[in-house]
């Protein structure tokens, strides 16, 4: 139970920091109060009619060509990311850059293998087998 609580717990974590980080925008396109086109990660497409405000109200009319009022809008909202999380690596102090390197080499070593395999009784023979006792003796571990 505390391992799955521990994961869950580390991945809306991270998911929080990734979704704070990230920007992005929308980009809408509106002829008079209708919503035309949305487009969250390319630009919006303008409507080929033009609509235009009438004379005698202030609601648009759909028309095929364009005359003096144009009552299309173009809306675009920006969702800015956090910049505070990149950490520059130019201005280390001398302690922290002996630190980084000491911890990198240590972590390195850590994990190499030996080069050889060390056998120390390579050099000795097992002393000769004059008799065998068990066999002599007739006792068995069983």
């Amino acid at each position: 139970m505390k391992e799955a609580l521990h994961k869950i717990i580390s991945m809306s974590m991270a998911l929080i920091v990734l979704l704070s980080t990230m920007s992005f925008s929308v980009d809408m396109h509106y002829c008079g109060d209708h919503l035309v086109d949305f487009s969250m990660f390319d630009k919006v497409d303008t409507c080929m009619m033009k609509a235009v405000k009438s004379k005698d109200s202030s609601s648009c009319e759909i028309m095929e060509m364009e005359t003096e009022t144009n009552c299309c809008s173009d809306i675009e909202v920006t969702f800015e990311g956090q910049d505070d999380l990149k950490i520059s690596f130019d201005n280390l102090t001398f302690e922290q850059q002996q630190f980084v390197f000491s911890f990198t080499y240590s972590f390195i070593n850590l994990y190499k293998e030996a080069d050889e395999n060390i056998v120390p009784f390579r050099d000795y023979v097992p002393p000769p087998l004059l008799r065998d006792v068990q066999i002599l003796d007739q006792t068995f571990l069983i």
